[in-house]
């Protein structure tokens, strides 16, 4: 009889288990999702809102951005505009109040005044801050 309680028992934790990660790896997705949309509408509110202050944001060139210099770049500058981002492949982990997330980002945008395409892997680390799902982290590669 002991075991069959310690078979219940452990069968309901792991389901709950299951159930708490698949949530978490929704609200993770839905992040990621509000990213890719203050990046192509170039909306200062939502980058501020889904990126923490202390945000390391690297590019495939090697360029580092912290998060003044990665939104100012985007509203602003716009050495590249995007104008539809499509992510594939994407994998989100998450453990405890962190979340890495890896996907292929391919992208339709203007460099310079220049129509083109760009296909770039990104790997993004994301804090729980408060409740949300900040962007803390993101590290650019060349495919």
């Amino acid at each position: 009889m002991k075991k069959f309680y310690f078979l219940v028992v452990f069968l309901c934790a792991v389901s709950i288990s299951s159930y708490c990660q698949s949530a978490q790896d929704k609200d993770v997705a839905a992040a990621v999702e509000k990213l890719m949309k203050g990046i192509v509408d170039a909306d200062k509110s939502i980058l501020q809102d889904i990126t923490a202050e202390e945000l390391v944001y690297g590019h495939s060139s090697g360029k580092v951005q912290n998060r003044n210099e990665f939104i100012e770049e985007v509203i602003v500058s716009k050495p590249i505009d995007f104008t539809k981002i499509d992510l594939s492949e994407q994998t989100i982990k998450v453990i405890g109040d962190a979340a890495v997330v890896r996907h292929i980002l391919s992208a339709e945008i203007t460099n310079n005044g220049t129509p083109g395409n760009l296909k770039i892997g990104n790997m993004l680390v994301f804090q729980k801050q408060k409740g949300k799902w900040k962007l803390i982290a993101r590290q650019a590669y060349k495919l």
